[in-house]
């Protein structure tokens, strides 16, 4: 986690795609074990727990400012535009294909589905025990390569310099392992944490910073109007309605 050059982040979490591979393959196995478990005629189209939903779809959409650190230490920057679109179908169709998946062959009530989703499955399952190995081996292969682009963040917004010493390196990473050691402690809930961290997340970078930077802007240029004002004003009250309705489904 200390180690300067990004080259390595990105190669190393490339390994995680093995582990990918088997999680899409154990879905399938035990989909077409379990069968279609889906009452197609009653299916709720409405549910007062969607800030869940809304708050995991911010953190997919905050994570995606970790793109920019990525691709910009690209060999070849040209075929930045293609590479970013092969991986974008890529996780979508990864995504889409274990959750529905999983959806449909789930043999019980939908709302019985744990955050995890190996949770749902028994533990003395040989498959099931493999699933978590792999699983475990993909978070070791990504959270080295996330905690580098936490840390070139903060360091270049405190610093003006993306690695000045390693020193700093080092307590940045203490700080970030202990912060999600206590989590893991106290708080084993992935779902949960992930909502209220997107949602948070989101209400800053997705939500309202954009829309002060634009409005600020506009005011420079004296293009700033009541209209733009209203419409800006209400995407921010979104992201803070979005982040208070996780409290409310608590």
């Amino acid at each position: 986690m200390n180690i300067k050059s990004p080259t390595f982040f990105t190669k190393f979490n490339a390994l995680g795609t093995f582990s990918v591979i088997y999680l899409i393959s154990f879905v399938s196995i035990k989909a077409m074990d379990c069968g279609i478990n889906i009452d197609f005629l009653y299916v709720p189209q409405f549910r007062t727990s969607f800030p869940a939903l809304t708050g995991v779809l911010a953190m997919a959409y905050f994570i995606h400012n970790a793109v920019i650190s990525i691709m910009r230490n690209q060999k070849n920057p040209h075929n930045n535009g293609r590479d970013l679109t092969i991986a974008y179908i890529l996780v979508a169709l990864t995504y889409v294909f274990v959750g529905c998946a999983f959806y449909v062959m789930y043999p019980f009530d939908k709302g019985c589905i744990s955050d995890n989703f190996l949770n749902n499955f028994k533990g003395d399952d040989k498959m099931t025990f493999a699933a978590r190995v792999f699983l475990l081996f993909q978070m070791t292969t990504v959270f080295p390569l996330i905690a580098y682009i936490f840390r070139i963040q903060i360091l270049y917004a405190l610093f003006g310099s993306v690695y000045p010493s390693l020193k700093h390196v080092i307590a940045v990473n203490i700080a970030l392992v202990t912060v999600c050691v206590l989590f893991a402690h106290f708080l084993p809930s992935i779902g949960t944490i992930v909502r209220f961290s997107g949602s948070f997340c989101g209400m800053a970078y997705i939500f309202t910073l954009p829309c002060l930077l634009y409005m600020l802007e506009q005011r420079r240029r004296g293009k700033l109007t009541i209209l733009s004002v209203v419409c800006h004003s209400s995407i921010i009250v979104l992201g803070v309605l979005n982040f208070f309705g996780q409290f409310a489904i608590m």
